[in-house]
């Protein structure tokens, strides 16, 4: 930003028509009735009459928005404090021993398995992208810097080597151990309690679903009744059995029973002709003798064969049977 000194002089060069001009006709307008400030003045009139009393006014009052001119801040300079650094320098080079200091510096170390099998003395060999390498690197830094120091401090009679009855504090005190005691007891209450509630869920949906079984059996039973039923009123089938199943599954609920019918066997009529002709099957030649039973004489008995038996004299049992005349005429005495 120029001066304002060259600007007054560039102002009174130009004309001396526009300096000619009062005060009057710039001042701004008087204060509306209310207290409020006046709007401020317009660009033009800034450019215009640079040193106009009210423009130094607002000016002063902070009123002035920014227009064509803007002032820049300057730079501020950076201390040089010399008598300081040389202070904290002086601070530094403190002649104290290595024991007090127990500096080790030491320059690359490198890998004597790795350069032996590779071949290589290459000092700057380590991959600084490659994680493993770099804290290799450093590892063996440090061990080196180890065996430099160990035999210094065992040279100045310094112990490196910790008693076995010395007591170590911890790095944390009791007081945060509790509190971390404390976080992990609430953790597992609160694992605890979460797989309390999956279990809860479980059995809700256990139930629910044995629930839902249950309804539909009762509506299968419910339907085949009413099924049957119907078939009974139109003369399609003769049994009552669903009567029967309905009153022993009445009983089972009666008595705390599962709801399981209870399973019944054939009827009379049905095991009568299951005796009287088997439970199907070849019915020829079921009682022929086989080659098996021809040869198997385990059940035979010389006592018994031809009614010899002791105490009947050899005498031919009675046959009881009438003959068929005489069951004839016992049927036509019947009629």
């Amino acid at each position: 930003m120029a001066p304002l000194g060259e600007l007054s002089e560039g102002f009174s060069d130009s004309g001396s028509e526009d300096s000619s001009l009062s005060d009057s006709e710039v001042s701004p307008e008087p204060a509306p009735r209310g207290g409020l400030a006046p709007a401020p003045l317009p660009a033009p009139l800034l450019t215009l009459f640079p040193f106009s009393p009210q423009l130094q006014e607002a000016f002063a009052k902070g009123a002035l928005k920014p227009g064509l001119n803007v002032v820049l801040e300057a730079r501020p300079k950076k201390p040089n404090d010399v008598e300081g650094l040389k202070q904290c320098l002086a601070e530094f080079r403190q002649q104290l021993a290595w024991v007090e200091r127990l500096d080790v510096t030491l320059g690359q170390v490198t890998n004597v398995v790795e350069s032996v099998s590779q071949n290589t003395t290459d000092k700057d060999a380590v991959d600084p992208e490659n994680d493993f390498q770099r804290e290799m690197s450093f590892y063996r830094q440090a061990q080196a810097a180890v065996l430099e120091a160990l035999p210094r401090l065992r040279k100045l009679k310094v112990p490196t080597r910790r008693p076995d009855d010395y007591f170590a504090e911890m790095a944390k005190s009791d007081q945060q151990m509790q509190k971390i005691r404390q976080k992990l007891k609430s953790k597992q209450e609160a694992m605890e309690k979460s797989e309390k509630a999956k279990q809860l869920r479980a059995m809700r949906k256990y139930g629910k679903k044995v629930q839902i079984e249950i309804l539909q059996r009762r509506q299968k039973e419910k339907k085949n009744m009413l099924n049957a039923v119907k078939k009974y009123q139109k003369g399609l089938s003769d049994k009552l059995d669903f009567l029967d199943e309905e009153q022993t599954s009445s009983k089972g609920n009666k008595k705390g029973g599962a709801n399981q019918r209870t399973k019944k066997g054939p009827n009379a009529k049905r095991r009568y002709k299951n005796q009287k002709f088997g439970f199907g099957g070849k019915k020829k030649g079921s009682k022929w003798n086989t080659k098996d039973s021809f040869n198997d004489v385990s059940s035979f008995k010389s006592k018994v064969a031809h009614n010899k038996g002791p105490g009947k004299g050899g005498k031919k049992a009675v046959n009881k049977r009438p003959g068929k005349r005489a069951r004839q005429k016992m049927k036509s005495r019947a009629r």
